[in-house]
């Protein structure tokens, strides 16, 4: 069975065969990936992976309404939390992050709606012979909305990984099978 190359262990396997490019439409989901997302940037995704059950315990199942409120005292114990990526201003943007994403949700009335018209309301596919790129039109696009709305580490680079983990792209290899099944 052939796979795109990047999977290569079986943490990323799995991930690989089971959710990347899959098109997420829960709320709760697109905002774990969008704090994991930002929680990568200058990482591996395979350290991310390795984290993220203990990313979900440290920030409370990613609930939005929880993470606004966080205050001091949490911060000070998600930066002793060996588990997570303990970086403050990695921290610090899951917690506006999850205040500006309520306010999303208030404003279209879920974050799905909102994300999803970046690319029109349906999946974008990569062709046969084109490269994998890093950014596109429209993850530039989203970037810049959300950095106007207030939310941080959501460069285009970021913005565009979001897109392909959550299925907004699929960038699978079309040799891959998972290209196909995905559509």
């Amino acid at each position: 069975m052939k796979r795109c190359a990047w999977a290569s262990t079986d943490l990323s396997i799995a991930y690989h065969d089971k959710e990347w490019g899959v098109p997420v439409h829960d709320d709760g989901t697109l905002f774990e990936f969008l704090i994991l997302e930002g929680a990568q940037a200058g990482l591996s995704w395979e350290i991310i992976l390795r984290k993220r059950d203990n990313y979900r315990t440290a920030f409370d199942q990613f609930t939005a309404a929880k993470i606004a409120k966080y205050n001091d005292k949490k911060v000070a114990r998600l930066l002793e939390n060996a588990g997570i990526i303990r970086n403050r201003l990695k921290i610090a943007a899951a917690i506006q992050n999850a205040r500006a994403f309520l306010e999303v949700q208030k404003e279209f009335g879920s974050f799905d709606t909102y994300s999803w018209q970046f690319v029109g309301g349906k999946p974008k596919k990569r062709k046969r012979g084109q490269a994998i790129v890093a950014t596109t039109a429209e993850s530039d696009a989203m970037s810049k909305d959300l950095s106007r709305r207030g939310f941080k580490f959501v460069g285009s680079t970021i913005c565009y990984a979001f897109m392909q983990a959550v299925g907004m792209v699929n960038d699978h290899n079309p040799t891959c099978f998972r290209y196909r099944e995905i559509g």
